[in-house]
């Protein structure tokens, strides 16, 4: 017999599901709105849902499940992202909004209004086998990969999440807790711990997506207590930095990368609300988290369990349900507790010792005065590994910086070159994507070779 799961947590539907510039949006308008919006998609799918506006995020979801659709989730939306996807997906369709980037494929505009509400609404229960979203990384070849998310399993994952938000906020549970987060929908992390929170657990989430720290401010401020900031080492330290007062907040969510003890521990003191990190990746999903101020060890989610070797960790069981290898390095304490050493594709060596280029990442950022920084490796055959650090320490010289990592890393692994800029080319979460980061080093050799020739 094929289980169904409920659409949205139903237990009230006159609770809000979304805050929009500080006006609830019901659950029940919720199931309207959907239910409307089904009936103006196109009979084919999949969908590439890139509106802006979380809420509406969550009824295209919704909608395109009702129609059997499935929902792509790429890294980007450039021009050759969209190529390919439809080159790999050819029915794919857009749903977008008015703050919608222009993409390249048939698009349904979102209604700007809201469907008549039914007073006698009914809730829809969708197949647990459901592919509800495909997750695109770009494989070896360029070609987009899709790690297929299925309804119930993400039904699983969103209650173990909810399980350990509820433990940090000491509450039973999720429902009357608001969210507001910097990353968008469209990331698995945003996905999962915004809109799925939201739709499966009881919270409320902000509709918009704040980036610079008066923006956050202003959104947490205009949502009620208890309230979430999910968010992003980047953005973090960005508002940390600017000396915007913030409301207060009842907890501070982080992931995309490891955050540095300092941080965490100068953001709790700040915002007043503990700082919980969370682990995960595309092919599990979320897995782990930590209070980072509390230690480095990592307690995985209910069910999951993890089994390594010191190479290679797998982790099964709860919303996971074959063994899958994570790409990281982890040392397993045991099968629900770890330390994260370092991506198993960055890991360099030099001079017979052993490191990693997040583990460099993560020393760099604790530097007081460095607003950002990122190491570099150029891919050449010399037998020498020359790193180059990209930082934006405008207050900071290259003796300063240099002086900073002798006390945090072997001497080995000090850059041979510091090159300061304006800004680091990140993507919309935080993350720093290599191809981003080798166009800029790219760019700077192409710089520099003339001043050294001259």
């Amino acid at each position: 017999m094929t289980t169904r799961c409920p659409l949205i947590w139903s237990e009230d539907l006159d609770a809000p599901l979304a805050w929009r510039d500080g006006q609830p949006l019901s659950r029940r308008q919720y199931l309207a709105d959907v239910q409307a919006l089904a009936h103006e998609l196109p009979p084919a799918g999949p969908m590439l849902n890139v509106t802006a506006d979380r809420y509406r995020f969550a009824v295209g979801l919704g909608a395109a499940m009702l129609r059997g659709q499935t929902n792509l989730l790429p890294p980007n939306h450039t021009s050759d992202m969209v190529a390919r996807l439809r080159s790999a997906f050819a029915t794919t369709y857009c749903l977008a909004d008015e703050q919608s980037p222009n993409v390249d494929l048939p698009t349904i505009r979102h209604p700007a209004s809201h469907a008549p509400i039914e007073s006698a609404a009914e809730v829809p229960c969708i197949d647990a086998d459901t592919v509800t979203a495909q997750v695109l990384t770009s494989g070896s070849t360029g070609a987009p990969v899709p790690h297929l998310k299925r309804f119930g399993l993400l039904v699983r994952n969103a209650a173990a999440e909810a399980e350990r938000l509820a433990e940090h906020l000491v509450r039973p549970r999720l429902a009357g807790v608001s969210l507001v987060a910097t990353v968008p929908s469209q990331h698995m992390y945003g996905f999962e711990s915004t809109v799925l929170m939201g739709l499966l657990c009881g919270a409320a989430f902000d509709t918009g997506r704040p980036f610079y720290p008066a923006d956050i401010a202003r959104a947490l401020a205009r949502t009620p207590r208890p309230r979430m900031l999910v968010t992003t080492p980047f953005h973090l330290k960005m508002l940390l930095e600017s000396g915007v007062a913030v409301p207060p907040l009842d907890l501070t969510v982080c992931a995309t990368a490891p955050l540095a003890p300092q941080l965490a521990a100068r953001a709790e003191s700040v915002l007043g609300a503990p700082l919980m990190e969370i682990y995960g990746c595309t092919e599990a999903g979320q897995v782990a988290t930590r209070r980072t101020t509390a230690g480095p060890e990592w307690r995985t989610y209910r069910d999951l369990r993890l089994a390594g070797d010191g190479e290679q960790t797998i982790v099964d069981g709860g919303h996971v349900p074959q063994p899958t290898p994570l790409a990281d390095v982890l040392d397993v304490i045991d099968a629900q507790r770890f330390r994260l050493l370092g991506r198993s594709n960055d890991l360099i060596n030099v001079a017979g010792k052993r490191s990693s280029i997040s583990h460099l990442n993560y020393h760099l950022n604790t530097i007081e005065g460095v607003h950002d920084g990122a190491f570099w490796l150029p891919s050449d055959d010399a037998d020498v590994v020359r790193l180059v650090a990209f930082v934006v320490a405008p207050q900071l010289s290259r003796e300063q910086i240099l002086g900073a990592l002798r006390q945090r890393v072997d001497a080995a692994f000090l850059p041979r070159r510091i090159v300061s800029v304006p800004s680091l080319p990140r993507d919309p979460t935080g993350k720093l994507p290599a191809g981003r980061l080798a166009a800029l080093a790219e760019q700077w050799l192409a710089q520099a070779a003339p001043r050294a020739s001259g």
